[in-house]
């Protein structure tokens, strides 16, 4: 807690101070462009890989980087989505899963869950994974395999993101548009799923 405690007091001295006009601008109003979808591991920070600060994303996490199957049950992230692009008109949706994700790789080992029910429940959304799974790509090397079935995962995901309602109908309307990312904790580097060739690709050329 002390070092939570003192980066506060460090933010109230020494960034606070000369970011105070930008602040009380978000104090009145949000504006995100982006609605970013990513999974609760917290060696993903968006802001930092990314280069954004307080108002430019709009995020939801959870294990896994899941988007329910839309059906009438209520769940906080298809409520967030919702919220995202028909109050806040985000104008891109980013669905960002990434390596070594503990929750696929409990899928991929099968491993045994009896004392984590909540958890076995939730993970149950990424077994369309298996059915998307991406080549396998040596230079992903003993991680080989789950990293294919991440990958497959972002596939699954994004499909199931796009048949989202306000989703759907923003993409239509062209109000809205939507990228699968693979992100590697060890390189830093995004590749972006290429839904025309059905690849994952550098996101920078």
């Amino acid at each position: 807690m002390e070092r939570l405690i003192k980066g506060h007091k460090h933010f109230l001295a020494e960034v606070f101070p000369g970011r105070k006009s930008e602040f009380q601008l978000l104090a009145q109003r949000q504006a995100p462009q982006w609605l970013f979808i990513t999974c609760s591991d917290s060696r993903v920070v968006p802001d930092l890989i990314l280069g954004t600060g307080p108002g430019d994303l709009f995020i939801t996490r959870n294990a896994g980087n899941v988007v329910p199957v839309t059906g009438t049950n209520v769940d906080g992230v298809t409520a967030t989505i919702e919220y995202a692009v028909e109050v806040l008109h985000v104008k891109e949706a980013i669905l960002c899963g990434h390596s070594d994700c503990g929750a696929i790789t409990a899928a991929l080992k099968g491993q045994d869950l009896e004392n984590l029910p909540k958890a076995r429940l939730w993970l149950s959304h990424v077994q369309a994974a298996f059915h998307h799974r991406q080549p396998l790509n040596p230079a992903d090397g003993t991680s080989a395999e789950l990293a294919s079935l991440i990958r497959g995962n972002v596939v699954a995901q994004l499909a199931n993101l796009r048949a989202q309602p306000s989703v759907s109908r923003a993409v239509e309307e062209g109000r809205l548009t939507v990228h699968g990312w693979y992100y590697d904790i060890l390189t830093g580097s995004i590749e972006q799923y290429d839904e025309e060739t059905g690849q994952f690709l550098p996101l920078l050329k």
